[in-house]
């Protein structure tokens, strides 16, 4: 009659792990290991404390992904910059366009010209941009990427 009970008692409820972590272990820190500790934990990435320290004991491998704020803000940046410099290109067609359309060929040719200095300081600038683009990553991403 028990068997009986029993074996209906076990239909519900969690499912028993396969392999349950049955065995306990503490040990202590001072305040330097403890500040090591948890810096290492936090640059992991992990999110349970228990695995961090199981795979730090044995020797499992342990990916660490550091995320370089300064490099982000400058492609964000430079992203921006690059969305800006394709809307000048479409505003650049389409004031040629209003020119040829609204005006006579000779103030047409001057705003032009006009024009055309303003697009020889801007693409200085891109050239600009783009040294400073490949100083930027040969000398900090680079290296980086090598620690």
């Amino acid at each position: 009659m028990k068997e009986q009970d029993n074996e209906q008692r076990k239909k519900g409820g969690r499912k028993p792990k396969l392999n349950p972590s049955t065995h306990r272990h503490v040990f202590r820190l001072n305040d330097e290991e403890n500040a090591k500790l948890l810096s290492l934990y936090e640059t992991s990435g992990m999110h349970n404390k228990a695995k961090f320290i199981i795979s730090l004991l044995l020797e499992r491998e342990i990916k660490v992904v550091k995320i370089d704020l300064q490099a982000m803000e400058y492609h964000t940046q430079l992203t921006k910059f690059f969305s800006l410099f394709r809307s000048i290109g479409v505003n650049y067609n389409q004031v040629v366009k209003i020119l040829y359309r609204n005006f006579s060929e000779k103030k047409a040719a001057a705003y032009l010209y006009r024009l055309e200095k303003q697009t020889i300081e801007m693409a200085a600038l891109c050239k600009n941009i783009i040294e400073l683009t490949q100083a930027f990553e040969s000398e900090y991403l680079l290296k980086n990427q090598q620690k």
